[in-house]
């Protein structure tokens, strides 16, 4: 895809004002479908950091829209514009990570393509890391002088409780964790860049969190702006991200983010597998046998539909793909499911001095059958691109 009129703009700067020394700042900027912005972030860019050694790293997650083509136009004809165009993998705070990993540069800033966070804060972050005055500056909704723009009061509200919520769980002294602007220098994020989940949307709070010592901070108010163009990336989903992350900082990282959500998802199915049991076997008077396996079949499919739309939503199946994973899902579960239809209705027969009432034992069935399903459908259902 060709840059749709936009090569004059970007190959009219001057040659002189091109990169000609290594980069001090690196602005990671993440992207999925933002190819009406990339013109306009990289020139406001340029414009803010006059005089500074600087590189924009654009990490695209194979946008349908055409970005990274867009991306590697600007970058064939200004040296400081570089791609990361990533094949298989989605996800805001995976790409940061992967731009931050792509630069020697010693500052590192994160700025969203979509223009609602201020640009010209940049050089004030910069000054204030040169000076060793903090490892981090965070761009600050909620410090005295910054604001949410136009935010409606629900909005403003779900953005305070959650700031708030991981403030307590996570013991943070700082106004906006939920930031998705800061500035960081290089050494501090590689103290910690392997203990990073990487899943998620707010890289920001990972980062505190996992960072040992604990990192200097300090807040910088600005206020944030309107999209100027495109459709927003935030759903009901990014909230389930963030809380997620914040369940795994406070158990540690034994236990996967991913597998974290698989075992809430089951726990939703439990619920949807004795609801439609006790609907067939009490009320309707189907068999306890019969009614277990449609149980189990129903569940199987709640989780799958709910698996691929949270837990794998970087991967997510659409289209044909769905139809077929959600049948790789089934056989892949196909012994689990056996297993807890046999346990079930072993623990149920009146023939034996173990006989259980039917909750219980459907109960049993399920835990014995939910030990094969995530690491079987890791591989089968949502195994990543070859």
């Amino acid at each position: 895809m060709r840059n749709n009129g936009n090569e004059a703009s970007i190959g009219s700067r001057p040659a002189e004002t091109r990169a000609c020394r290594p980069a001090e700042l690196a602005v990671i900027v993440p992207t999925y479908c933002e190819a009406e912005n990339l013109t306009a972030i990289i020139d406001r860019v340029a414009a803010s950091l006059t005089g500074i050694a600087w590189e924009l790293v654009f990490v695209d997650d194979d946008s349908p829209d055409g970005t990274a083509d867009l991306a590697r136009d600007a970058a064939r004809r200004d040296a400081r514009v570089r791609l990361v165009h990533r094949i298989g993998r989605r996800g805001l705070a995976s790409a940061v990570i992967e731009g931050m990993q792509a630069t020697a540069a010693p500052y590192l800033a994160v700025i969203d393509a979509d223009l609602q966070h201020d640009e010209t804060l940049l050089p004030r972050m910069l000054e204030v890391l040169r000076r060793n005055q903090a490892d981090l500056v965070v761009g600050s909704r909620f410090e005295a002088g910054g604001g949410v723009g136009a935010w409606s009061e629900t909005r403003q509200r779900m953005s305070r409780f959650a700031s708030a919520l991981g403030r307590r769980l996570l013991g943070l002294a700082i106004a906006d964790p939920m930031s998705g602007f800061f500035m960081i220098e290089a050494s501090a994020l590689r103290g910690c860049v392997r203990r990073l989940s990487g899943t998620g949307y707010k890289i920001l709070l990972d980062i505190l969190a996992e960072s040992r010592p604990p990192l200097r901070v300090i807040e910088l108010p600005y206020t944030f702006r309107e999209r100027r163009a495109g459709a927003s990336k935030l759903d009901t989903a990014v909230l389930w991200e963030y809380l997620l992350m914040l369940v795994q900082k406070v158990l540690g990282h034994a236990i996967p983010v991913r597998f974290i959500a698989f075992s809430l998802i089951g726990g939703s199915g439990i619920g949807v597998h004795l609801l439609v049991l006790g609907l067939a076997h009490r009320l309707m008077g189907w068999s306890f046998l019969a009614g277990q396996i449609l149980a189990t079949l129903v569940a199987m499919t709640s989780n799958f539909l709910l698996n691929n739309l949270l837990t794998y939503r970087d991967m997510r199946l659409t289209g044909s793909q769905l139809v077929w994973g959600w049948l790789s899902f089934v056989l892949a579960c196909s012994v689990g499911g056996i297993a807890n239809v046999g346990i079930a209705t072993y623990l149920n027969d009146p023939r034996f001095d173990i006989e259980l009432t039917w909750l219980p034992a459907a109960l049993a069935g399920i835990i014995v059958g939910a030990v094969w399903n995530y690491a079987v459908t890791a591989v089968y259902t949502w195994k990543r691109p070859a």
